[in-house]
């Protein structure tokens, strides 16, 4: 005894009850498992979102039928209005309902971009896809590595997706070559900075559940998670194709 307390001194390494150091070594493991289930549902939609795009972009008879007409309404606000019911019923759905849900909307989601296709030559298609993963994977790391808190961003950030909403609204009728430049610009730094608030955000979530045993809506919340990392690569991904897109 004598001998460890002497070693603990000199090393300066502190010591903690075994119970505690057990319960913070298996949050810890359970966080990485977590941001990987995260990821994995996250990379479901986007593989969904993609192939349904693909498929119906090489359809020239099914692009004009989606996008002309009453019909390209639905197709343009089918995938909100499947976000904000996934979030509202969340609480009473079941684990593979609302996966389920998420694919569904993921689905839809690919429809709804899939006129990107006809527009954009498919080399600009990838080259930007590529890019919009490299700078997701940085601007997510740096929200799960960094030590600051940026909870504060989330109220400013959300204003400003709103404010993106309203502004793109109207200018499917003002038809503004100048005001679709500024929204992609701001679009694009307002869904770079929710990319490292919602992965920060993700883990603070799961290691507030896990310390207090709050593990039964754990599989839900990852779905959740998945759901809002989805929406900042998908739209980090349009509006940086405006600016890399080659068109047809």
């Amino acid at each position: 005894r004598r001998r460890h307390t002497r070693f603990r001194n000199v090393t300066g390494v502190q010591t903690c009850a075994l119970p505690i150091c057990t319960t913070a070594l298996e949050i810890d493991e359970g966080l990485r498992a977590h941001m990987s289930s995260v990821y994995g549902i996250m990379s479901a939609g986007m593989a969904t979102t993609g192939i349904v795009a693909y498929l119906t972009g090489q359809n020239d008879a099914l692009l004009a039928t989606l996008f002309t007409g009453g019909l390209r309404w639905a197709v343009m606000f089918a995938p909100l209005i499947m976000v904000f019911f996934l979030g509202s019923m969340i609480n009473r759905l079941s684990q593979t309902g609302a996966r389920l849900a998420f694919i569904t909307f993921s689905a839809l989601m690919g429809l709804s971009i899939s006129w990107i296709f006809a527009v954009y030559t498919g080399i600009s298609i990838t080259q930007t896809f590529f890019t919009t993963a490299i700078a997701f994977g940085g601007l997510s790391l740096y929200g799960y590595t960094t030590k600051r808190d940026i909870s504060g961003w989330g109220s400013f950030l959300i204003m400003g997706v709103i404010g993106l909403i309203v502004a793109s609204i109207l200018n499917i009728w003002m038809a503004s070559s100048a005001m679709t430049f500024a929204i992609s610009v701001i679009g694009l730094l307002i869904f770079a900075g929710l990319t490292a608030y919602d992965t920060q955000k993700i883990k603070n979530t799961y290691i507030a559940m896990a310390s207090n045993g709050q593990t039964d809506w754990l599989g839900k919340a990852a779905i959740m998670g998945a759901l809002s990392l989805y929406l900042d690569f998908l739209n980090m991904f349009m509006f940086l194709l405006h600016f890399m897109g080659g068109r047809e």
